[in-house]
């Protein structure tokens, strides 16, 4: 047995190298830019929560197969966030009476769920979530969507790259009900069920849908509304329809946002009335990048006042792999700007005040540690990406000046110290 133990991480979760934290907050960096453009203010919250409120509200998949739970040491069931909603539900209830309702929040907290690693799927992520708590309105499913658009060009996606399909629980149990005949019993075994619809083969779906206790012509019928797309909305009662803030979006110049899709639900139990799903639009990855919807009252959980949210959280493995299917990754950005070398070590403090100048100026710009040969340290400065060096000599130094040479040209000059950030800035743009 080795003595050392194992550099790999925890199955399921990953280490970001430099290039690959700077690929991520280069796109991280477009989301909060555009979702702080439409006013959503960021707020975070524990990692270890009560494991109460994910086996309360958040589905029987998490709650018994994915959470991470442990005991502290005074006995406090507690979890391993594997979602953001509940917590979110809980920092508003518990400050509901300093908020100026309706509030628009977003985060983008670390969460933990035991999956079987898989493409797409692991058991760390990170997932940017934004909310809207307070109202009732169907304005915010506009937003919601608008925002979502404008999320996906911000990465730098075209329209024609993704889809957001939405539904509506209420119009979904509905059609279940009065249609094909489900008892409410049933109903949110069909609903997982639907959930599945994509997944499998018919054959399994009828397997299932018979151990649900669903007949023949049942079944045929269930696969007739979950491919009814909007036609289905003719079917069904006035008042269901007249409930549905998705339907009322769907009459008004935002309906092209959406494609109304009977067949989403969602697997989260707080969700009450509209849900969505964002999917990739290639074959090459052809499935469900990120999704959310409307939850009524979550906060009830928390507090006697009805507080009502929408909300969808992004994770950060579908996204990734979204942006590499469509040629969309950015390029990790180079370590530094600008290399100060001194030619000899009693020129560092001198180096390190000209980098101190230049980093003033917003240039990155390092010095060497263990300082080399000039052509070494050159070649050092090529490889961590910069395109420009600034080279300290004795002469020049004990004239007031310093070299500024062209990694990509190889030009140099001779300039004032005073003028080096200048001459620099010139040099690269």
């Amino acid at each position: 047995m080795s003595e050392y133990l194992p550099t790999t991480p925890y199955r399921g979760t990953r280490d970001f190298l430099p290039p690959e934290m700077s690929v991520r907050t280069q796109v991280f960096g477009h989301l909060y830019d555009v979702l702080e453009r439409y006013g959503y203010q960021r707020y975070d919250g524990p990692v270890l929560e009560s494991a109460e409120i994910y086996e309360k509200k958040s589905g029987q998949e998490i709650a018994d197969q994915q959470l991470y739970t442990l005991t502290d040491r005074g006995g406090r069931r507690l979890a391993l966030r594997p979602e953001m909603t509940p917590t979110v539900a809980r920092i508003i209830a518990g400050n509901a009476g300093s908020l100026q309702f309706p509030v628009r929040w977003y985060s983008h907290p670390n969460c933990h769920r035991y999956e079987r690693p898989q493409r797409g799927r692991v058991r760390e992520h990170w997932q940017i979530n934004a909310d809207i708590f307070g109202s009732e309105s169907a304005n915010c499913e506009i937003e919601m969507f608008e925002l979502i658009h404008d999320l996906m060009r911000g990465v730098g996606a075209s329209e024609d790259m993704f889809v957001v399909r939405a539904n509506d629980r209420n119009l979904l149990a509905s059609a279940l009900t009065d249609l094909v005949g489900v008892t409410g019993e049933q109903l949110p075994q069909v609903f997982g069920l639907v959930d599945r619809w994509e997944k499998y083969d018919r054959e399994t779906l009828a397997g299932h849908a018979e151990q649900i206790g669903l007949g023949d012509k049942q079944f045929d019928r269930l696969g007739d509304v979950l491919g009814a797309g909007t036609a289905l909305l003719d079917e069904l009662p006035a008042a269901v329809k007249d409930s549905s803030n998705l339907v009322h979006m769907l009459a008004t110049d935002a309906a092209d946002l959406v494609r109304f899709d009977p067949m989403i639900v969602r697997g989260l139990a707080y969700y009450t009335s509209t849900v969505f799903e964002v999917f990739d639009t290639s074959p090459e990855n052809n499935r469900a990048l990120f999704g959310g919807g409307r939850y009524s009252d979550l906060a009830g959980m928390f507090t006697p006042r009805q507080i009502p949210g929408i909300g969808f959280g992004m994770g950060d493995v579908t996204l990734m792999d979204f942006l590499a299917t469509h040629g969309l990754t950015p390029q990790p950005r180079s370590e530094v700007d600008v290399v100060v070398i001194p030619v000899a070590e009693e020129l560092a403090g001198a180096a390190r005040q000209v980098a101190t100048e230049l980093r003033g100026a917003g240039l990155r710009t390092s010095t060497p540690i263990e300082l080399r040969k000039l052509g070494k340290e050159l070649g050092r400065a090529d490889k961590a990406g910069a395109r420009a060096v600034v080279i300290v000599g004795q002469e020049d130094w004990a004239a007031g000046n310093v070299t500024v040479r062209s990694l990509a040209t190889r030009e140099q000059q001779v300039v004032p110290l005073s003028g080096a950030a200048s001459a620099l800035a010139e040099l690269l743009n």
